[in-house]
């Protein structure tokens, strides 16, 4: 089933064009792997998908519903996350907060931060759940400033979650990642739920092709293809332009 879909999405900063009627569709369960050279306007893409950007023209659709004129928080809501290149944390509070507060943001109870995390025992659970299916089970408490950067990008993943999306997307999650660390990024990806859609915006070739049941290669803002792993690495252009001949 298609859980997100764009038809011919289009995005100009005046006589600047990020994105040029871009066509793509994200199903459910699927791994769709958003690759090109730096500048070819993937993360313009994840923002205009995400609600941060308003596309020039072009819709949106998730779930068939035309979502392109709704605000961020709405299509959180409707079922689309994400992350970020940067980590977007509340460093100063700890692991087990910071879901607990995407939880409550999702249920639209922000007077609960007011409370004692204690006066919520059921809440306080649930935000172990999310953070073990990211394999984030020892020190809960501890402030997020002292985790490690791998352990920061499994946090903001589980946030993500918290939102309990139908298509998530990732910017980069394995941007600044040692190989011990991408490895393990590539096996938490593969364990999340077998249902949910993503869109992944990746560097990584091991990573992309680890992982990719689609490929969509953007150049200059523009799809330059789009297919399984082995027609990518197969395509032509997409090596010359990306890809080299190490691919």
């Amino acid at each position: 089933m298609s859980l997100l879909r764009t038809d011919a999405l289009h995005k100009a900063f005046g006589s600047l064009v990020v994105t040029k009627n871009v066509s793509l569709v994200v199903n459910e369960g699927e791994r769709h792997a958003l690759i090109g050279p730096n500048g070819a306007g993937k993360t313009s893409l994840v923002h205009q998908l995400a609600g941060q950007l308003q596309p020039t023209s072009g819709r949106i659709f998730l779930r068939d519903k035309d979502v392109t004129d709704t605000l961020p928080e709405e299509r959180c809501q409707l079922g689309i996350g994400r992350t970020f290149q940067k980590n977007n944390l509340f460093r100063a509070l700890s692991v087990r907060e910071n879901v607990r507060l995407a939880l409550q943001s999702k249920r639209g109870h922000w007077y609960e931060c007011l409370r004692a995390t204690s006066s919520n025992r059921k809440l306080m659970a649930e935000a172990d759940d999310v953070l073990a299916q990211v394999r984030l089970t020892d020190g809960l408490d501890r402030a997020v400033s002292t985790l490690s950067y791998g352990e920061q990008r499994q946090l903001e993943i589980a946030i993500a979650l918290a939102s309990q999306p139908a298509v998530l997307l990732l910017d980069e999650p394995t941007s600044g990642m040692s190989p011990a660390e991408t490895d393990s990024m590539i096996d938490l990806v593969r364990s999340l739920p077998a249902k949910l859609g993503i869109l992944m915006i990746e560097h990584d070739m091991k990573v992309v092709f680890s992982l990719a049941h689609t490929i969509t290669v953007l150049y200059y803002g523009e799809v330059l293809a789009s297919g399984t792993p082995d027609a990518i690495r197969d395509n032509a252009k997409v090596r010359d332009v990306y890809l080299g001949l190490g691919h």
